[in-house]
């Protein structure tokens, strides 16, 4: 063993892992989901979930929204968050790794986070040390250790396609600042990540069940099947040999046939139908329990019917709230620190991609945007309708009539501490009109009719 192999395992020795069992680094197998479910091999695995209908659902439902987000390198400026381009971080952001695109990416990450709890991304550095390549690994090869002082590595084990069967000594322990770390919900330790499968595992089970039951109970043309009543005595063998005899005469796709009974058989059927066993209702709670568990809204994976509401908008705010805001600002807060990111750049989901509005919305809530000032027209153009700028464009506007708030309480203020106005001065000519007497007034009035009708000759 060479010095390199010998520091390797003395270094490993010191260490703690949080897990005894392969690829700890998260909670693998459901035990005993019932009583008695280690005898049969019952346990419950995430592949075993998946094949659920409604885990496979919530699951490729949550990973292709938040992939279909637009994720961007945004800088803050005065507490505004801009989008902005860099040459060491824009790259890898639009191209992670050398084989996946960022779609693939993000759903990579996000549906190892949603099956077992953890996702684990190594960096790659260039020359520099910037980060220049992500990779998802997979959690199962995974596992948390913990030195002596505190510090965090992890435990690295190499793949198994294309090797032999791989050794301990061949497992790489790197540490915490080379590796980035998303987790669900530690219920357990702070870096163990549970799964929502923990919670729901049971269901799908019984959903499984249920559908396993269901299939074979509609290929026996939905009737259970029936009592074969025979005189007499039988021994096991005679049993078995006019069991098989009667299903393969009468069962399968033999149903329906004409069925000869001699020396006093009698077939009493077993009427069940599939409404008396309730196969949909135990579906139903089953799915729903399962996307309590993932804080999905059954209708989003065409579970039951929508809420009655006008338009789909507010739908989508229930399914943000709920379930996917807080994996966007976790996925985020773990690209920024890993990525190593310095103030004050960041990165950021463009949550607009979340719905697709209609027409009609989307010139409303351009045109009321644009009316409050809050954007520009060639904001709401491009955030609107992905349009380019136009030329003076680039100011938001507002009527020129607005006043502020502090503006009216000044002019109230100043309006309550003014003097009030002096009536004004008399005029010279009214002063003489007043002074003349009524007859003056009486006769200056007929003269000024006179001339008018001379001046008019229609004036009368």
């Amino acid at each position: 063993m060479g010095w390199f192999a010998q520091a390797r395992t003395a270094f490993r020795s010191i260490l703690s892992p949080l897990s005894g069992q392969p690829g700890g680094g998260g909670f693998i197998t459901i035990r005993e989901p019932y009583t008695g479910a280690w005898q049969v091999n019952g346990d419950i695995t995430q592949e075993t979930a998946l094949s659920y209908v409604a885990v496979y659902a919530c699951v490729s439902q949550i990973a292709q929204d938040v992939a279909k987000t637009t994720l961007r390198l945004v800088r803050n400026d005065d507490g505004i968050w801009t989008e902005t381009t860099n040459p060491a971080w824009s790259p890898v952001l639009r191209k992670p790794n050398r084989y996946q695109t960022i779609v693939q990416f993000k759903q990579s990450w996000i549906t190892s986070k949603l099956v077992f709890g953890n996702t684990y991304v190594l960096k790659g550095r260039d020359q520099r040390g910037v980060v220049n390549a992500l990779y998802v690994l997979d959690p199962l090869k995974v596992r948390p250790m913990i030195a002596p002082d505190g510090g965090v590595y992890y435990e690295l084990a190499p793949p198994d396609a294309g090797r032999p069967e791989p050794r301990a000594d061949d497992a790489l322990i790197v540490p915490a600042a080379e590796i980035i770390h998303d987790l669900m919900i530690p219920l357990f330790h702070p870096l163990v990540g549970v799964s929502p499968l923990y919670a729901c595992g049971m269901a799908a089970l019984q959903g499984q069940t249920i559908q396993n039951n269901s299939s074979r109970f509609f290929a026996n043309g939905s009737n259970p099947g029936g009592l074969l009543i025979v005189p007499g005595h039988l021994d096991p063998t005679q049993m078995e040999r006019t069991k098989k005899l009667w299903d393969d005469a009468h069962a399968g796709v033999n149903q329906g046939r004409v069925a000869i009974l001699t020396g006093g058989m009698k077939y009493e059927p077993m009427t069940m139908s599939a409404v008396d066993a309730q196969l949909v209702e135990q579906l139903k709670m089953t799915e729903k329990q399962v996307c309590a568990a993932y804080h999905v809204p059954p209708y989003m994976v065409n579970i039951g019917d929508p809420p009655p509401y006008a338009n789909v908008e507010p739908l989508v705010q229930q399914y943000f709230a709920s379930c996917l805001q807080s994996l966007l600002t976790s996925f985020e807060v773990c690209l920024d620190e890993g990525l190593e990111l310095p103030a004050p750049f960041g990165t950021e989901f463009d949550l607009t991609d979340l719905i697709l509005m209609d027409a009609a919305t989307r010139t409303k809530a351009a045109h009321d945007a644009i009316n409050a000032g809050a954007l520009s027209p060639n904001e709401a153009r491009r955030r609107y309708f992905g349009l380019g700028p136009v030329a003076g464009g680039s100011s938001p506007y507002l009527q020129q009539q607005y006043y502020s708030l502090a503006q009216l309480d000044a002019r109230g203020a100043d309006a309550l501490t003014r003097p009030a106005p002096a009536p004004p001065a008399p005029d010279a000519d009214d002063d003489a009109l007043a002074a003349l007497p009524a007859a003056a007034l009486l006769t200056a009035a007929r003269v000024q009719l006179a001339a008018a009708s001379l001046l008019d000759p229609c004036h009368t």
